[in-house]
Formats: C-alpha cells, structure tokens, sequence
C-alpha cells in the first residue's frame, strides 16, 4: 500500500485533476478487501494527461494492456480520443479511466467525492453512495462483497 499512496501524492504534486474510484477508494471508506491496483476517474484533457505523464515519468509507466508494455508516451494531439489508460508503473499498476458505471464523468465523479486525509496528504476519493452505486452496476463477485461492507459501513456512520 505504501508504493500506491506515494503513487497517489505524485499525482497531487503534479495538480493531476483525479477522484480515486474502485477498491483503493472503498478501502478508504473501510472495506477489508485489499487491493493491487488503484483506479482513478481523471480528466481526459491534453493538460491533464501531460501532468499525469509527467508525475509518473521515473516510474517507467508502460501501457499495461499491450503484450509488450509499450512505454507511455503522449503527446497533446495523442490525449484528444483518449477515454482510458491503463498503465504499469515501478510503483504497481494505475488505471485511469474517464467515466465510472452508475455515476458518470469526471466532473459528476468529482462532484460526488470527498476529501480524505492519507499519510502522503490529501486526496479525493468517490464518497461512499456513489462507491456502492457504482460497484452495483458493476456486479462481479468481489464488488457484490464490498457492497456489502460499504454499507454496513454506511449504516454504522448514520447511527453514530
């Protein structure tokens, strides 16, 4: 976890506009199932791509869905169609995606997070509604178990 979150703080060095979604973000809230991987909602702008790429530049990024690893190498006009980038880095993996299933783009993800504190400092996460909206509509097996400990998390913090 540590590699993540130092994964995490480069990213808001570099002013990376981004909500954690997905497993990261329901540890977060606490859910007990581990994660390898942190996903992200980020905006798909040429800027924003350009800053993300340069947070992760030492870590040797390489797309992760290729057999061959392709290293991550944008330029402004690449980032125009861009929708998801799946990404390998010396930190672990990082999938950037556009939109999340049951909550929409970025800028309803973003409006639909909060602010929570790690050890490398603040960060958004996707609030827990929107978490278990989002790993419903989803459905695999390992989501239908975090819906589960989302809310019984939920029910705990509205009862006090």
């Amino acid at each position: 976890m540590p590699a993540l979150e130092s994964l995490l703080n480069r990213l808001t060095e570099h002013k990376v506009e981004f909500v954690v979604v997905g497993g990261f973000a329901a540890f977060a809230h606490g859910v007990s199932l581990l994660t390898e991987d942190i996903d992200i909602c980020c905006r798909f702008s040429p800027e924003n791509l350009m800053r993300l790429q340069k947070a992760l530049a030492d870590l040797h990024p390489t797309h992760r869905m290729t057999p061959s690893g392709i290293p991550l190498k944008l330029t402004p006009q690449q980032c125009e169609g861009l929708k998801n980038l799946y990404l390998r880095t010396d930190y672990g993996q990082l999938d950037c995606i556009g939109s999340v299933t049951g909550v929409g783009e970025f800028d309803a993800v973003k409006k639909e997070s909060v602010t929570i504190k790690l050890p490398s400092g603040a960060c958004r996460i996707l609030g827990i509604d929107a978490l278990i909206r989002s790993k419903q509509a989803m459905g695999r097996p390992r989501d239908k178990e975090a819906v589960l400990q989302l809310k019984a998390i939920q029910e705990r913090r509205r009862s006090g």
